[in-house]
């Protein structure tokens, strides 16, 4: 009689172990992963938290194929070739650092090399000049 107690009580801790909101202030809020190795391996983030940094704008690969824009709101927009919006999700710049979250799951992260140069997956893209 206690076995099937037991299962019931680990499967309820199972699933609020894997919930992926938490509550902040009555608000849901999406938590994401980071890459750090601290004890805590999330971190919490608005899906429209406003980002300050200098690194706002289009970036855009050398031959003008890829193109992706860090919006004020937290979150990105990238066009590949001819597809519009071909990746979307968040991202969080810390320092030179910035870390993207796609909506479809995956995790990736690159360096500003400079004001004007990200390194992001293999890649080289250049700050838009308008």
């Amino acid at each position: 009689m206690r076995d099937p107690l037991l299962l019931i009580v680990a499967t309820i801790i199972v699933t609020a172990l894997s919930i992926s909101a938490v509550v902040h202030n009555g608000k849901a809020e999406d938590t994401m992963p980071t890459k750090s190795n601290n004890a805590s391996n999330t971190d919490t983030i608005t899906n429209d938290q406003p980002q300050s940094h200098p690194y706002l704008g289009m970036w855009v690969t050398g031959d003008g194929r890829i193109r992706q824009e860090l919006l004020p709101t937290g979150r990105y927009d990238e066009a590949r070739g001819t597809r519009r919006s071909a990746y979307q999700g968040r991202y969080r710049v810390t320092g030179t650092h910035i870390d993207y979250w796609d909506d479809t799951g995956f995790t990736a992260d690159g360096t500003f090399v400079d004001s004007d140069t990200l390194h992001h997956g293999g890649m080289i893209f250049y700050r838009e000049k308008t």
